[in-house]
């Protein structure tokens, strides 16, 4: 399993979010090549960047700082946030990034992304599931900054993508995100089952590094970590022993 740190970017700052709310943020740095060449140098490879200011208007508002990382740091970068035309997802991948997150548009428009596997390949897709669940009904996938419902179920959707040839998922549980009260484990023990061919990544949640053991024996090939590491619950240390002994 993969530890990667989060940067989420707003106003060309680091900052996070409190269960995706724009009024609740917490900026931890304006200088996102500072922040990525930290974990870079403590050895992680991969780093997850979210452009929350494309999330919420749709147009990617931050190739200057990817390019940046991409360039000057050296790490395997996937990009999410307002990508809704292949163009973007172009641009994306030009400024370095090795794969792109596709939330909102693959929720809406399945058809759509799947027909961009062709020019990009399955491989440098992302399939983003922002996922809402209420008492013991399906998880429902939202879409548009988790502002709007999409009106179809996870499993739907990656029934779709999967047959289409799909295999990378980046799967959140909004009422985890930001909070530090631990991913839903029974959420991504699920998708592993169901879908034993499909590289699921974790988001959502993670507060500490005690949460490894149990996270990897769901079968996701990965998580995202994003206010436990900002904040210092979580340690890159500690990240590196758990790398060291997996």
């Amino acid at each position: 399993m993969e530890i990667i740190p989060a940067i989420d970017l707003l106003g060309g700052k680091v900052v996070r979010l409190y269960k995706g709310d724009f009024n609740q943020v917490t900026e931890y740095s304006d200088s996102p090549v500072d922040v990525a060449s930290r974990y870079n140098s403590a050895g992680i490879k991969s780093l997850h960047v979210v452009d929350l200011d494309g999330a919420r208007t749709g147009n990617p508002a931050h190739l200057a700082e990817i390019t940046e990382i991409t360039s000057t740091v050296g790490m395997a970068v996937q990009v999410g946030g307002g990508i809704r035309q292949i163009e973007q997802a172009r641009a994306i991948i030009a400024a370095g990034a090795e794969r792109v997150v596709v939330g909102s548009t693959a929720a809406a428009e399945p058809d759509t992304v799947i027909g961009w596997f062709g020019e990009l390949g399955p491989d440098a897709i992302v399939v983003g599931v922002d996922v809402n669940i209420e008492g013991d009904q399906d998880p429902i996938v939202k879409t548009h900054g988790w502002t709007e419902s999409s009106g179809q179920t996870l499993w739907a959707l990656m029934d779709q993508y999967m047959d289409a040839g799909a295999r990378n998922f980046l799967c959140t549980d909004i009422s985890r995100d930001g909070t530090l009260e631990g991913p839903n484990m029974e959420l991504y023990a699920e998708c592993t089952r169901r879908y034993p061919k499909a590289s699921v990544i974790a988001s959502g949640g993670l507060s500490s590094a005690a949460e490894f053991p149990a996270l990897q024996a769901t079968g996701v090939t990965g998580v995202v970590t994003g206010k436990a590491l900002l904040d210092g619950r979580l340690t890159i240390a500690e990240i590196e022993q758990f790398l060291q002994n997996g």
